[in-house]
């Protein structure tokens, strides 16, 4: 399949300007995405502009993303209600940077492969052009007629929107337009992709190569990403999931995708991982015969775990979730750094002890019933004690055992767990 056909494939084209198929099969083609720069880390919500570039390399083509330094200090309209918090440059600048840092992972940035992928910001072309320069060059050719009929200005227009829209919001798609004509003069950019929100800026940009240049300009958008139930794709109760570990750790990463519903994950499955259409249509069969194994929801998670945070990554948050789901051990706890352990049990009932009766010792009874509130007495203690129905750190105890420095996971942590399914973190500070 060429590039096209293989998106169309995976459920990835909502529109494509005529001609578009025809540019790719003829030559290899530069294409660019924008990346909003308003953080110094990607969250899953980038990762459908992400995985198109990823394709659109692998089928011989070269990436250009572009760094939105200019428009993020003024603020797209297209799918807001509101106007966005505008961005200083240094900050701009850190988060490119940062950006650019996960994109290495899985984006060709620095072979000398003539279709290596490059990152600029657009600032550095917007920062020196006055204000009567731009209306005078790039602003005549568009006409107002032109930009109010787009849907995301007659959106924010309207009555459905209580804010109205900013002079510095309503020029913004002349901006991105420039962003496309320059790319198409000075890197023979010839296409630009985006979300399906970004259809009207992104023909602002091509309507303007062709009344300046008279150059051929074209246009591709994927559909924007929902869930089954209709909620939106990428959050959850906490947030975002970014793709930093320090914001989301691979273990709410991997869960996060491990948790999808049947129906998502054999959307997700095509648009998310690069693996061949054969070896995904085998898969979905074999789900669909025995979805209790939840294959699919295990290979799309492995996948794009290891794509984003890499090997070790995946096997740590793949050891991580058999802690709470699985057949673990103390070792096993103990592997864990301090951010994964308390991603693993965050939720779980949380009790504070001193850290110096623990150097001092405390009977595991005490322990259970006085210094938390585990269990309700020492007489429940002692019964399930006797029924071999605790353990501490996964490891089974009985009322011999004294809680010690010994016991502590990460100097500061221990697990205690009563019957199959009820966890406690204790915490000894």
């Amino acid at each position: 399949m060429n590039f096209v056909e293989e998106l169309q494939w995976r459920g990835m084209i909502h529109n494509i300007m005529p001609g578009t198929e025809e540019q790719l099969a003829k030559e290899t083609t530069t294409a660019y995405v924008g990346i909003d720069p308003t953080a110094d880390s990607l969250h899953v919500g980038h990762l459908v502009s992400v995985m198109m570039m990823k394709h659109f390399q692998l089928a011989g083509h070269k990436p250009i993303f572009i760094i939105g330094g200019a428009t993020g200090m003024i603020g797209d309209p297209s799918g807001k209600s509101q106007e966005r918090n505008l961005l200083d440059e240094a900050t701009i600048r850190h988060n490119q940077e940062a950006i650019k840092a996960q994109l290495s992972k899985f984006i060709d940035f620095t072979s000398d492969a003539p279709n290596a992928a490059i990152m600029l910001n657009n600032y550095d072309w917007m920062k020196n052009f006055s204000f009567l320069e731009f209306i005078r060059d790039i602003g005549k050719h568009i006409t107002v007629n032109y930009m109010m009929a787009k849907d995301s200005v007659k959106k924010r227009l309207s009555a459905e929107s209580a804010h109205g829209m900013s002079f510095t919001e309503f020029t913004y798609q002349l901006v991105q337009g420039y962003d496309f004509l320059h790319l198409r003069t000075t890197h023979n950019c010839k296409l630009q992709m985006g979300g399906s929100d970004q259809w009207g800026n992104i023909t602002t940009g091509t309507e303007l190569i062709r009344r300046k240049t008279d150059l051929e300009a074209f246009a591709l958008t994927w559909p924007l990403m929902t869930k089954s139930d209709g909620k939106k794709f990428g959050k959850t109760e906490s947030g975002n999931i970014w793709l930093d570990p320090k914001r989301t750790s691979p273990y709410k990463f991997y869960q996060f995708w491990l948790n999808t519903t049947d129906l998502d994950a054999e959307k997700y499955i095509k648009i998310f991982t690069i693996l061949p259409p054969a070896e995904i249509d085998s898969l979905i069969e074999r789900h669909r015969e025995n979805p209790g194994a939840r294959e699919l929801q295990k290979v799309l998670a492995k996948e794009i775990t290891v794509l984003i945070h890499g090997e070790e990554a995946y096997n740590s948050a793949l050891e991580a979730s058999n802690i709470l789901f699985g057949k673990a051990t103390a070792d096993s706890l103990r592997k864990l750094d301090e951010d994964t352990l308390l991603a693993v049990f965050e939720g779980v009932p949380q009790f504070n002890i001193s850290l110096d009766e623990v150097k001092s010792g405390i009977g595991i009874i005490d322990f259970l019933a006085e210094k938390t509130t585990i269990l309700n007495s020492k007489g429940e203690a002692r019964r399930a004690l006797k029924a071999n129905g605790i353990s501490i750190n996964k490891e089974k105890v009985n009322d011999t055992l004294i809680i010690n420095e010994e016991n502590l996971i990460s100097g500061k942590y221990i697990l205690a767990q009563s019957g199959k399914k009820n966890y406690f973190l204790v915490i000894a500070s």
